[in-house]
């Protein structure tokens, strides 16, 4: 019998049963003696339009009962390396944003302190600015894999600093990202200015945008990501509105002609080798998910990311 937490299996239980956790994983209170936890952040008060995203963990814990153990594609056993288990949500302040994200940091550097790695449930994306504060911490400037339908480098939206439009310029600023290994993959849409992704380009971020993407295998591109990244720590923040929307629709800012599932997949699974610290999967708004599709691409997503992890044994 294996010393590590195993998700339940779907021939202990129906998969419409059991615990809605993460892979139906063992709860535990703190990250105590995990290598690995999953952690939901359910706030949305950041969204600029649909609402919803704080109803994203739940959603994504419940679609993630169809995922199995084994990574077939990878052969990443990830419960046969590590300890892994889902130890709920941040305690957040649904009616004051800023305090919510020092009460992320805190829940964070906690995390941290015992040695574990974090992989997040969105949650807008808001979140992964005080998650990256703590990452920064313990790490130091990380470099950043961002999969976005946009930049998220807004200076101000409606005046607030801090707003899901903000956390790549606000994480920038503060010194939380080593600015030579930031790569952003998937940016389109409509802009307010010709010159909107300019200032990514601007910090020495690379800028792949969605068009530069189409009809065509990611994998090259993670190859030269996985040069660009080298030995140094790594962090991979997902928003789901990368993908396109025929794909995963539920959620607050859709935009068209994004990445599909399969390139998805190729940009997490393209991350295997390098000194990943952490994740997150942002922006599932439930409201939107009639079909639950994509929480389930949410939570497939986050499952690749923790068969990433330093660690991992590939079973031959």
């Amino acid at each position: 019998m294996s010393d590590f937490n195993q998700p339940l299996g779907g021939n202990e239980m129906p998969r419409f049963g059991g615990p809605a956790t993460m892979m139906r994983l063992p709860t535990q209170e703190t990250a105590a003696g995990l290598d690995a936890a999953f952690i939901g952040v359910p706030l949305d008060v950041g969204t600029s339009n649909r609402p919803g995203a704080r109803l994203g963990p739940r959603q994504i814990r419940d679609e993630s009962r169809m995922l199995r153990p084994y990574n077939m594609a990878t052969r990443a056993a990830p419960f046969d390396s590590l300890q892994v288990a889902d130890i709920g949500d941040v305690p957040i302040n649904t009616f004051h944003l800023p305090k919510s994200m020092d009460i992320i940091t805190a829940f964070y550097d906690e995390v941290l302190a015992h040695g574990c790695t974090p992989l997040t449930l969105g949650g807008d994306h808001t979140v992964t600015l005080p998650i990256l504060r703590a990452i920064a911490k313990r790490h130091g400037p990380v470099g950043l894999i961002h999969v976005d339908a946009h930049a998220d480098v807004n200076d101000h939206m409606f005046g607030e600093s801090i707003a899901h439009g903000t956390p790549i310029r606000r994480a920038q600023e503060e010194g939380l990202l080593d600015s030579r290994r930031v790569v952003q993959i998937g940016l389109r849409g409509t802009g307010y200015a010709a010159d909107d992704f300019d200032w990514c380009r601007d910090q020495g971020f690379r800028v792949m945008t969605a068009e530069q993407c189409w009809y065509k295998s990611l994998e090259p591109l993670m190859g030269e990501v996985r040069e660009q990244m080298g030995d140094g720590p790594v962090y991979i923040t997902f928003d789901i509105d990368g993908l396109d929307p025929s794909v995963a629709p539920g959620t607050g800012t859709v935009e068209a002609g994004g990445l599909t599932m399969p390139q998805g997949l190729e940009i997490v699974r393209g991350a295997w080798g390098l000194n990943v610290v952490g994740g997150d999967l942002m922006e599932v708004a439930p409201p939107y998910d009639p079909s639950g599709n994509t929480a389930l691409m949410g939570a497939t997503l986050l499952y690749e990311m923790l068969c990433v992890l330093p660690g991992v044994m590939r079973r031959n």
